[in-house]
């Protein structure tokens, strides 16, 4: 994969890789609790795309996935990492997935609801983070239950409990790690989606730029970078996704 002008013109026209980072995933990127400064899996593959195109890397970093998904889909930054959806898509080239994420539910420990399918009901108020994958999904598939949109992701268990609503909706392990904070909290069985995280690239920018980074991401998965990032940041539940050709 050898870089050209044409392509750094494509993921760089300032000179500098603008990688837009979504913090309110766990699963893809974090901050450091001594120096506050951004990591995770998606700084990794922004900071190796950055190498192999040899460009200075600039970390846009916002607290949701609808902040981040807008940065890209307006250009104010040039690449990001963000959940494979329909209507993201429209503005935004993705790559074949690189991990797979778990969605779940979360209720009380003393609500009726005890099964997936109980969920979309008359009357069952379900929490997302505005913008979120999860949100994107359930707007389209819940026909009966009311979506309660909280700021971001890391806010939908808080606003879950402030709000007294019925079933909270979100990362997987995220949902797992304020249940054990909070107390009183379960999961449900299973999971209602299964979230494709992708790297993507404004489609204004060309299919060549499209190609590089699909091919990009399959390198990262058959050389076991991806699963090495998910080892080294102690990334539980997500699985590296299959090669595009073994998909």
């Amino acid at each position: 994969m050898k870089t050209d002008h044409e392509l750094l013109d494509a993921f760089a026209p300032t000179g500098t890789l603008r990688a837009s980072i979504n913090l309110g995933n766990p699963i893809l990127a974090n901050t450091h609790p001594a120096t506050g400064a951004p990591g995770g899996v998606s700084v990794d593959l922004a900071t190796e795309l950055a190498r192999r195109l040899d460009v200075k890397l600039e970390l846009v970093v916002f607290k949701s996935a609808g902040e981040s998904v807008n940065a890209v889909a307006t250009e104010q930054a040039d690449v990001g990492f963000f959940a494979i959806d329909p209507l993201r898509g429209e503005q935004i080239a993705f790559t074949a997935p690189y991990v797979v994420i778990e969605g779940a539910y979360l209720v009380r420990q003393d609500s009726s609801i005890t099964r997936q399918e109980e969920v979309d009901c008359t009357g069952q108020r379900v929490v997302v983070g505005k913008g979120s994958a999860y949100d994107l999904y359930l707007t389209r598939e819940l026909k009966h239950a009311e979506i309660f949109r909280a700021p971001t992701s890391p806010a939908v268990v808080d606003t879950f409990i402030q709000e007294n609503l019925e079933v909270a909706a979100g990362v997987k392990q995220q949902l797992e790690a304020d249940a054990q904070r909070l107390g009183g909290l379960r999961l449900l069985d299973g999971h209602f989606m299964l979230i494709r995280q992708a790297m993507g690239v404004p489609k204004s920018r060309g299919a060549k730029a499209a190609a590089y980074l699909a091919a990009f991401i399959e390198a990262m998965k058959k050389t076991g970078f991806v699963a090495e990032a998910l080892a080294r940041h102690n990334i539980q539940g997500a699985a590296v996704a299959p090669l595009e050709n073994q998909a």
